[in-house]
């Protein structure tokens, strides 16, 4: 087995690092104090080639492996966990939905523009009353003539305030159920489309969250995306790689946090020591730095797998439960290393300690992740 990276993709890392370095990381906490979204650093990534990560060329995009992609989102939670959570829906969902599920007018229409950054995207699934339970959904889409019209609204959308273009789903034939649902494809100003509620959260608060929604929005038959009533159908295989981004994210996040945790414990003294000179310090690190490899490894395992064109549910999810769940554990002991200091906002573990929650929860929250695996295990051995 070879795990060893090619030298584009230590150039690829490289390149990421300095720029999240030099652009993102002196402004982290700005743009969490304010809340503020910074939509040029989002369209600089466009530039880079990151929004376009997964997509073929002659599209726009970058051609990127999901091994690569997951390089990326990794450098860039390393530095600030609320950008990549805004990467991670603008490629993963947004374009990614229209990508696999689009025709070949939606994808030339949209693919390019959201690929170079020029335009923003957001996808909007979850309601007040469906997160887990998808086929739940209220939001309807009824047939006009020549047209849908959609009523209803969506809560916890990344990047709802700053998106061009959505990806919506609506239940478009209640007997039917989660068969039933089918996927919109919805650009900024269309009558009966505004944001709604932007949500005032613990962390990633850079990212942008809140309310869609739609009151007699009406839409011209060709916005539909994908079959009718496949919507949530595609939208399980679109999680299957989203969760493959949400993994690397909590890996680069808990890199960042281990990272400050070990700088911390070679400058801070007590007792006369070093802190990192004493066991307790040393056991806390080495456990730190073995979850994030093994979650590390899970993550370019399924993204090795997603390349190969294999199905990646149940490691994907293995992928993302792990990691996500690891993060919080690396991020808890890299603020507990820090001692006082890491409760105060000068220092980067408290950021990183109030991001990596979301990573249990977004796309698929660790329970979810456990039935996805455990219907995996059962299946085989059927």
């Amino acid at each position: 087995m070879d795990f060893g990276f090619t030298s584009e993709q230590h150039q690829l890392r490289k390149s990421i690092r300095e720029f999240c370095e030099a652009e993102i990381k002196p402004h982290v906490m700005e743009w969490d104090e304010s809340q503020d979204f910074p939509v040029d650093v989002f369209r600089q990534l466009g530039k880079l080639g990151v929004l376009g990560a997964v997509f073929p060329e002659e599209l726009g995009g970058s051609g990127y492996s999901y091994v690569d992609y997951s390089i990326v989102m990794e450098e860039i939670a390393r530095v600030d966990p609320s950008i990549a959570l805004s990467v991670a829906a603008h490629v993963s969902l947004c374009t990614n939905h229209i990508y696999l599920a689009g025709d070949g007018e939606q994808k030339k229409r949209y693919l390019p523009k959201l690929a170079s950054g020029e335009w923003i995207g957001c996808w909007s699934l979850t309601e007040p009353e469906a997160g887990s339970d998808a086929g739940g959904t209220r939001t309807t889409g009824v047939l006009d003539h020549d047209s849908w019209v959609l009523n209803g609204g969506k809560t916890f959308t990344t990047n709802a305030h700053v998106a061009d273009v959505c990806v919506a789903m609506a239940m478009t034939d209640r007997s039917a159920s989660a068969h039933g649902i089918s996927a919109f494809i919805l650009e900024k100003g269309a009558p009966g489309f505004r944001v709604g509620k932007k949500e005032n959260k613990l962390g990633m608060r850079c990212s942008p969250t809140g309310e869609v929604l739609f009151t007699d929005c009406r839409l011209p038959a060709a916005q539909l995306c994908g079959k009718r009533g496949e919507g949530f159908v595609d939208s399980l295989r679109i999680l299957d790689g989203g969760r493959i981004s949400i993994a690397a994210l909590s890996v680069g996040l808990a890199q960042g946090a281990y990272e400050a945790a070990l700088k911390y414990s070679k400058q801070r003294k007590q007792f006369s020591r070093f802190i990192s000179e004493f066991q307790a310090i040393q056991h806390k690190l080495a456990d730190m730095a073995t979850e994030i490899d093994a979650a590390r490894l899970l993550t370019l395992r399924a993204a090795w797998l997603k390349d190969s064109g294999a199905s990646v549910n149940k490691e994907s999810a293995m992928a993302k439960l792990f990691a996500s769940e690891s993060a919080v554990r690396v991020a808890n002991e890299a603020l507990q290393i820090h001692g006082g200091y890491g409760f105060i906002k000068d220092y980067p573990v408290e950021k990183f300690y109030r991001d990596v929650k979301l990573c249990t929860i977004g796309e698929g929250t660790s329970e979810i992740q456990k039935l996805v695996i455990a219907r995996q295990l059962l299946k085989s051995h059927l």
